[in-house]
């Protein structure tokens, strides 16, 4: 299987780089982003690009592919709702666009969140629900929106953001007690990363995946 990813420098995406770099089911993979991930790997190709609102320039780039991981998100703190937008919703569609244009028959792992919901007055919620609504009305050959909770980092993967890592650092202690209250509130970033695998591989009966969904695949 041949996987193009997005977002491979933020916490979700690299781990989900790990376990695609990991796993013999996967075959190549094609990173896309602004700066390089820091892997380094027989199978990985590394492709830079500036403007994720347009991918025409690359589009060509993109063929020969099976399935699409893509994990390129960022947190709505301190965010107006245009740019949060731009990069949740207009860059997911561009992506869709330009994907299927070179593969249609495409598999699409999309990384969400949990409580996501174009009816929402959240901000956030909104704009992801918008996104996952737009990115299932595409046609691929199967379209999956991942919906995770809490994301515990493992194998040295290292959250961009400054505010979970200070959490992860002073109160990680903590995670134990989140999974034996409410196991399903909390992945990993290995589990989730070998969930998208393993349906961007098979497919799944569900097109939203819940925490519950999502701990119940992996190795």
């Amino acid at each position: 299987m041949r996987v193009v990813l997005f977002g491979a420098t933020g916490m979700i995406g690299e781990g989900a780089l790990i376990e695609c770099l990991e796993d013999d089911r996967v075959t190549a993979v094609l990173s896309l982003g602004r700066r390089p991930s820091g892997h380094t790997h027989a199978k990985l190709t590394e492709l830079q690009h500036s403007d994720f609102g347009n991918l025409s320039s690359i589009q060509e780039q993109l063929s020969g592919f099976d399935a699409c991981l893509y994990c390129l998100g960022i947190s709505s703190s301190g965010m107006s709702e245009e740019k949060y937008r731009r990069i949740t919703y207009d860059f997911s569609v561009e992506a869709g666009r330009a994907l299927l244009a070179e593969n249609p028959e495409m598999r699409l792992c999309f990384i969400s969140g949990a409580g996501s919901d174009a009816g929402s007055r959240t901000m956030w919620a909104r704009v992801k629900g918008e996104a996952e609504q737009a990115m299932l009305g595409m046609p691929w050959k199967s379209a999956h929106m991942f919906r995770p909770a809490m994301i515990e980092p493992k194998k040295g993967v290292v959250s961009g953001v400054r505010s979970y890592r200070i959490y992860y650092s002073y109160f990680g202690w903590t995670m134990p007690l989140f999974k034996a209250v409410a196991p399903n509130s909390i992945t990993s970033t290995d589990r989730l990363g070998q969930a998208m695998i393993q349906v961007a591989f098979e497919g799944h009966s569900k097109s939203v995946l819940e925490g519950q969904d999502i701990n119940g695949m992996g190795r």
